[in-house]
């Protein structure tokens, strides 16, 4: 391609960005001065795609608003992303309940782009293995998704048609503070304004939301995030567990995320030892993995319930102590 094309097209590449760009601006990363920059807008202009002169101290060169110049212009790297991201966003859950959705966007980028860089990007794609499986989530659909984001962002009231996971289903007001993806899920939380209660709903169980009239005002610093984990660590569950642990807040972290267990910071005993002691607590259907993930802590701990707990992990400190015992007669264990 020549060059001075190339620029051209990288021009159009930068107003397509979005927002007003000085000719300052343009001829720096263009690499040309202020004339040719003129110039290549006009190239621009004649073959009609709308380039609009910004007059003033912070004028410049701009596209007329929603306008996109077809096909796309990509080039490796950014096509590699493109592509790569929705195969990630695939298996990560980060799509819509249209799970055809991103298999054709990725068909519609590949028909795109020339061949050479097709045939590259399509020998990566072949070639490139996960360590872990796909999660197979429950998406939510577009007609529920969009709704919400425009709710969260403009601070509007929502209705919502919700089914629990016990399957009764009510229509409630919620007046939604963020959208979270959290383990293959996506979750919208908030307050519903009717009990005065913080409430975190699924997406995938929503089956209609609409915005109402009106507005509201989300609390200051409020992390949707957050919410979520701490709604997910007390969910009611078959077995609550209460645990002491010494150690600092990160190392519990590693192996009892926010999601799944609660910290608290004990008061420090008199003429107790220097480190710190949380009160752990977690709700989880099943104990028989906790006791391995309690040794992996490395430090003490103290099991206040359950008891069947402490059962489970006297078992495995059994097994261990078996297992590191010297063979007998100096042999092989078979």
């Amino acid at each position: 391609m020549a060059r001075p094309t190339a620029r051209v097209l990288t021009l159009l590449e930068l107003l397509q960005s979005g927002g007003t760009r000085t000719v300052a601006e343009l001829a720096g990363q263009l690499g040309v001065d202020e004339r040719t920059v003129r110039r290549y807008v006009q190239h621009l202009v004649d073959l009609d795609v709308p380039v609009e002169s910004v007059r003033g101290r912070y004028g410049g060169y701009r596209l007329v608003s929603g306008y996109r110049m077809p096909p796309l212009m990509l080039s490796d790297d950014e096509a590699l992303a493109v592509l790569l991201g929705l195969v990630a966003g695939r298996r990560a859950g980060l799509t819509t309940s249209s799970g055809a959705a991103g298999e054709t966007a990725a068909a519609k980028v590949r028909r795109v782009l020339p061949e050479r860089l097709g045939h590259r990007l399509d020998a990566v794609l072949a070639t490139l293995a996960f360590t872990t499986p796909p999660n197979t989530p429950a998406a939510p659909r577009s007609a529920v998704l969009l709704p919400l984001a425009d709710a969260v962002r403009h601070h509007r009231p929502v209705s919502i048609r919700y089914t629990t996971a016990d399957g009764r289903r009510g229509e409630r007001t919620l007046h939604p503070y963020g959208l979270v993806s959290h383990a293959g899920r996506w979750y919208v939380t908030g307050t519903d304004p009717a009990i005065g209660e913080d409430r975190t709903f699924r997406l995938d169980r929503i089956a209609d939301a609409r915005a109402l009239a009106g507005s509201f005002v989300p609390p200051a610093g409020i992390d949707p995030a957050e919410r979520v984990l701490a709604g997910l660590a007390t969910a009611p569950y078959r077995h609550e567990v209460t645990l002491r642990v010494q150690g600092t807040a990160e190392q519990i972290r590693a192996r009892l995320p926010a999601g799944l267990a609660t910290l608290t910071e004990l008061p420090p005993e008199s003429g107790g030892e220097e480190a710190s002691w949380f009160r752990v607590e977690l709700r989880v259907e099943r104990l028989d993995w906790l006791p391995a993930v309690l040794a992996s802590l490395d430090g003490p701990f103290v099991i206040e319930r359950p008891a069947e707990l402490r059962t489970l992990v006297t078992a495995l400190a059994d097994r261990l102590t078996a297992a590191a015992r010297p063979p007998r007669n100096g042999g092989a264990r078979p």
